[in-house]
């Protein structure tokens, strides 16, 4: 029922937009349309000159993901997995296009924190660290997918310098 009324809604909306436009000049039409594709396509410019890093990097890891063999995995695993890679690569620890990044480099204990997703600000327990070094190697473990293992070593890094850090 809720379907018929929401029909003759949208057909009774389309048949006042038709007649709103049919009786507007088409030069004036045409001069509105103009300004509104510029003005959007200004908008997007300087969305993208802004924010263009950030929104390209998302579906562009997000892919390499896939080509990565990561089966089972949901949206919001994917997004923290996501957030892992991007600590990473920021840090110099991971690229997707070299197979021998440096791992010689000690990594420092914020990014172990980061690494983990933990607060250093906040009180953690061994319990803490544990739960989320698990909840990560889940995801990323060499058994679920092969192609993994350079990011499970690092997490497994990661792990043990916020272990030491506590004791």
């Amino acid at each position: 029922m809720n379907i018929i009324i929401y029909t003759v809604l949208i057909l009774v909306a389309l048949y006042f937009l038709l007649r709103f436009f049919a009786a507007i000049n088409s030069k004036k039409i045409s001069q509105s349309l103009r300004i509104l594709l510029f003005v959007g396509l200004i908008a997007i410019a300087v969305l993208f000159a802004v924010a263009g890093k950030y929104i390209l990097t998302l579906p562009l890891t997000l892919a390499s993901l896939a080509l990565l063999k990561l089966k089972g995995l949901s949206f919001f695993q994917l997004i923290s997995l996501f957030r892992l890679i991007q600590t990473l690569r920021n840090s110099g620890r991971f690229s997707f296009n070299n197979n021998d990044a440096s791992n010689s480099n000690t990594m420092t204990l914020s990014e172990a924190y980061k690494i983990l997703n933990l607060n250093p600000s906040k009180k953690i327990t061994k319990e803490d660290v544990n739960k989320a070094y698990i909840k990560i190697q889940k995801k990323i473990h060499p058994d679920v997918s092969p192609e993994t293992s350079r990011l499970s070593s690092l997490v497994n890094e990661a792990k043990e310098i916020v272990l030491k850090d506590l004791s």
